[in-house]
């Protein structure tokens, strides 16, 4: 028996990768968060399956479903959004499991920021704009930063920012970073991305706080900033410049 956490994706039911939905098709037990995952996604379940919405679960319960699967002998396919392994809470689970001994494994998933940047056409690591992404959140009622990744602090690299579960937050959020990136730095606030409700508000730092507080949205949402996301002037890759080479591509001798 296994338990197998799962990429849901970030909301599009045909967002899951393969793997993920043939595993959601055969286990006979699906655990998933369904204030983040679509029922559309564990609809593929058989039919006979025991499927469990997880969001009102504290973890001693989710657990103890794991365990009575084991003890019945069924694979669980245990099912979160975007990529497990940002923000998915999986650690505390498989630590759990190592305990009791009941093998489990993990299939990737697409993140929302990916998502979020497919829908703007945005590439977040431009040529001379920003080669590094960094993906971290702020802390509202969730557990507190380590010492050294508070936004500020992260700000001072100029990078590509793709901060989580923020969007109530967004008065420190713009203050920490005003200073690294300036009042003119865009930003894309990414809601629901790929859901059929998505909506994506486009601003700046000086403006986007008054934006998203007119839209209403208070949960769910990603917060993108970086020069990337309105970069016009920007240099040419190398990877495919004329006179770069490489294994597959070698200098041609001059005739």
């Amino acid at each position: 028996m296994t338990v197998h956490f799962i990429g849901a994706g970030p909301g599009a039911p045909d967002l899951i990768t393969v793997r993920g939905l043939n595993l959601i098709r055969d286990c006979k037990v699906v655990l998933y968060a369904g204030s983040l995952v679509p029922e559309s996604i564990v609809a593929e379940a058989p039919a006979d399956a025991r499927v469990i919405d997880t969001s009102a679960l504290h973890l001693d319960e989710i657990i103890a479903e794991m365990k009575d699967a084991a003890a019945a002998g069924h694979d669980v396919a245990r099912v979160h959004s975007g990529d497990p392994s940002l923000y998915g809470a999986i650690g505390e689970q498989m630590r759990r499991l190592d305990d009791l001994g009941i093998a489990y494994d993990i299939t990737p998933g697409v993140p929302a920021f990916a998502a979020a940047a497919a829908a703007l056409g945005c590439e977040l690591t431009l040529p001379n704009v920003s080669q590094t992404v960094v993906l971290t959140r702020t802390s509202v009622r969730s557990t507190d930063m380590p010492k050294g990744e508070e936004l500020a602090k992260l700000g001072e690299s100029g990078a590509t920012l793709a901060v989580h579960l923020s969007v109530n937050n967004l008065v420190p959020v713009v203050r920490d970073l005003v200073p690294h990136y300036g009042e003119d730095c865009p930003v894309v606030v990414a809601y629901r991305a790929s859901w059929p409700d998505e909506q994506y508000i486009h601003g700046t730092l000086a403006d986007i706080r008054d934006k998203v507080k007119k839209s209403g949205i208070t949960r769910t949402a990603l917060i993108l900033v970086g020069r990337v996301l309105d970069a016009k002037a920007f240099d040419n890759s190398r990877l495919y410049a004329a006179d770069h080479h490489h294994v597959l591509r070698p200098k041609k001798e001059k005739v």
